[in-house]
């Protein structure tokens, strides 16, 4: 049989019921974990996978390859939100690579979500070098520190804000109450930031756990202002090291943090480099403009252990991605956008200012042009045209249109995504 004639044996479906112990045994594979799949699993999977989203590439009645898509919200600059397409559980097995499975998959799904409306797609990439080619570009940083907590110069004598605030450790069902609406008021104020549904709220606290991840209890730290309100909600678990000498060695791993005002920040921060035998905190990934490390007395104390690209954003719909966010300055573009595969292909007049924007094909002269990678860089405000410009990545036809895309599309605080999925 030549490789032509096996490609086109291959075929790639949404996946059945009956298929869904096949479809987890071949992406338990594809992410080198072992294949064999329990009844637990089964039965999770079951219960939130959607069939016509959920895609495998079958050859001889074996799963080969998959790819799953779910409904999502993503939060865009200035806090409004727009449907995305959120991508997941990509893999196709070793003996099938260089096939054109994950550009079928890849293809069948984003062309479903343009029909369906959605104005994005977005995904985790686990590796940098797949989703360009399919029109993805990296929108948000993920960053992680290691502190050294007594090198930071904090107060050792700490014992809770001086702001009239206080902390409180709660248990899983006190977050399971105050989290969904601190996550809430985060995402609204924050771009990049997508939704948690109720099955998230139960996994990361224990009520629903999944054999394929140990479970370990955490602590949870509320932070309270002066008039009792929660602004922020942190999630840690720490180890028992100790050295030969019976000294304390004790890491704290964040799990989560959610900070709706800066005086909620500062105080987890110091609540948990201040709990008596933790020596180092690991912060887990964070915005790359947090407060941290600057509101430690000594900066040099966080350590840089993660910097990275984490939310990717494919744009299908550039008119109401564009009229989406929103701007702080007041300017006109012209973009030319290529997009081999067609969604979001072609010339677009933006005039943006604080008040509003509108975008509309044009047949006005060009004076920038992208692909559709590089205008998902630069949609949430994290990339610079400029350095896209001089990498050869964009291409002005009036000089200066790269400075006009940064004072438009560019943020004061950098957009950030706290999910992984």
């Amino acid at each position: 049989m030549s490789r032509r004639q096996d490609i086109q044996d291959i075929d790639v479906r949404p996946i059945t019921e009956t298929e869904i112990p096949d479809w987890i045994r071949a992406l338990n594979t594809g992410f080198l974990r072992p294949p064999a799949v329990s009844e637990a699993e089964i039965a999770d999977r079951s219960s939130y996978l959607v069939p016509e989203r959920t895609l495998g590439a079958f050859d001889g009645g074996r799963c080969v390859a998959t790819f799953r898509s779910f409904a999502q919200e993503l939060t865009v600059v200035g806090g409004g939100f727009v449907p995305a397409d959120a991508i997941s559980n990509v893999t196709v097995t070793s003996t099938h690579r260089r096939r054109g499975l994950l550009t079928r998959m890849m293809a069948r799904d984003l062309a479903a979500a343009k029909e369906r409306g959605d104005v994005v797609a977005t995904l985790i990439a686990a590796e940098y070098l797949i989703y360009g080619r399919y029109g993805f570009g990296p929108a948000t940083t993920a960053t992680e520190w290691t502190i050294e907590v007594p090198r930071a110069g904090l107060d050792p004598r700490w014992a809770g804000p001086d702001d009239g605030g206080r902390i409180d450790l709660v248990d899983g069902e006190d977050v399971r109450k105050i989290g969904p609406e601190l996550h809430e008021r985060l995402r609204r104020v924050r771009p990049g930031v997508v939704d948690r549904d109720e099955r998230w709220w139960q996994v990361s606290t224990g009520v629903l756990t999944l054999d394929r991840v140990a479970w370990t209890e955490p602590f949870y730290a509320v932070y309270r202002n002066a008039h009792g309100e929660a602004e922020g909600l942190l999630t840690y678990t720490t180890d028992g090291e100790w050295d030969d000498g019976k000294q304390p060695l004790n890491t704290a791993k964040v799990k989560d943090m959610i900070a709706v005002s800066p005086a909620a920040e500062r105080a987890l921060w110091q609540h948990v480099c201040s709990v008596d035998w933790v020596t180092a905190v690991k912060t887990g990934h964070r915005a790359p403009d947090d407060l941290l490390p600057l509101l430690l007395p000594d900066p040099r104390a966080a350590r840089l252990t993660t910097q990275a690209d984490w939310l990717w954003v494919r744009i299908l719909d550039v008119v109401r991605a564009l009229e989406a966010r929103t701007y702080a300055g007041t300017g006109t573009l012209v973009l030319e956008v290529t997009d081999p595969d067609g969604l979001s292909a072609g010339r677009y007049r933006l005039d943006a200012s604080p008040d509003g924007a509108s975008c509309v094909r044009t047949t006005d002269a060009a004076e920038l042009t992208l692909g559709a990678s590089e205008l998902a860089a630069l949609w949430l405000g994290d990339e610079s045209a400029v350095r896209l410009a001089a990498l050869g990545r964009v291409a002005e036809s009036r000089a200066g249109a790269a400075t006009t895309a940064d004072a438009l599309l560019r943020t004061s605080r950098r957009p950030w995504c706290p999910d992984v999925f």
